[in-house]
C-alpha cells in the first residue's frame, strides 16, 4: 500500500480525462521511479505553465500571452474564421497545419440536458468579432452531434444579417465524433470539404 502523498498523487491523477485509479497508478509509479528524468522535470514545467498561462482575450485559446500567437500573427488570414467548441479542437485543427485563419472558441456547445444556454457560451464576443473585423467566412467546426448540430443552427441565426459566407465541416467526421479524436487526413478531409449553410 503506497504514503498518504503517493495515494493523494494517485487520486489527483485520476480526475485527468480517460484515466482510472489503476492508470494513475501506473503512471505515478513511473513518475517515481523516474524522479531526476521525468518527475522533477514535469513538477517544473507544469509551474512554469501555471505561472505564465493565460487565455487570449480574442479568440480563447491558451498561451503564454494575450492575443496569443495565431491572433496575433499578420500572416494568417484574418477574412476567415473557425468557430470550435474548446481549446482541444483548435488545437486538434492546428495539428493538421492546414487551416491557415483564426479561431474563436466557444467554450462548449448548447445541451439543454447540461443547462448550458447561449449566455454561457462566447456567442456575444464572437458576434462582436464579426461585426467589428473583416471576416467574409465563418467555419463551424462543432461536434457532429445532436448537441453540436443545435449550436450550430442557432449560430447561423445569429450570423444571418452579416453578409459573410457561413460554413460547416463536411466530410470524415462521424456522427457523435470529437475532433480532438480525430487523424489528421480525416481533419484535413473535413476542412477541405467544408460546405456553405
Amino acid at each position: 500500500m503506497a504514503g498518504q502523498d503517493i495515494e493523494k498523487l494517485i487520486k489527483l491523477v485520476s480526475k485527468l480525462p480517460s484515466l482510472g485509479s489503476r492508470s494513475a497508478r501506473r503512471i505515478v509509479l513511473h513518475l517515481l521511479k523516474k524522479k531526476e528524468n521525468l518527475f522533477f522535470p514535469l513538477i517544473d514545467a507544469m509551474n512554469q505553465v501555471a505561472e505564465n498561462i493565460k487565455t487570449c482575450e480574442v479568440c480563447g485559446n491558451f498561451d503564454t500571452s494575450s492575443p496569443c500567437s495565431i491572433c496575433s500573427s499578420e500572416i494568417r488570414n484574418n477574412a476567415t474564421l473557425c468557430v470550435v467548441q474548446d481549446v482541444a479542437d483548435l488545437w486538434a485543427m492546428e495539428r493538421v497545419s492546414l487551416f491557415k485563419g483564426k479561431y474563436h472558441v466557444l467554450g462548449g456547445i448548447l445541451s439543454a440536458l447540461d443547462g448550458i444556454t447561449p449566455d454561457d457560451l462566447n456567442i456575444d464576443n464572437l458576434i462582436e468579432r464579426i461585426a467589428s473585423e473583416n471576416i467574409n467566412e465563418v467555419i463551424l467546426a462543432l461536434p457532429a452531434t445532436v448537441d453540436g448540430q443545435i449550436t450550430a443552427h442557432y449560430l447561423l441565426s445569429r450570423l444571418k444579417d452579416f453578409d459573410i459566407k457561413v460554413s460547416t465541416l463536411a466530410q470524415g467526421i462521424p456522427m457523435g465524433a470529437e475532433l480532438d479524436y480525430m487523424d489528421e487526413g480525416t481533419l484535413q478531409l473535413a476542412l477541405n470539404s467544408r460546405k456553405a449553410l
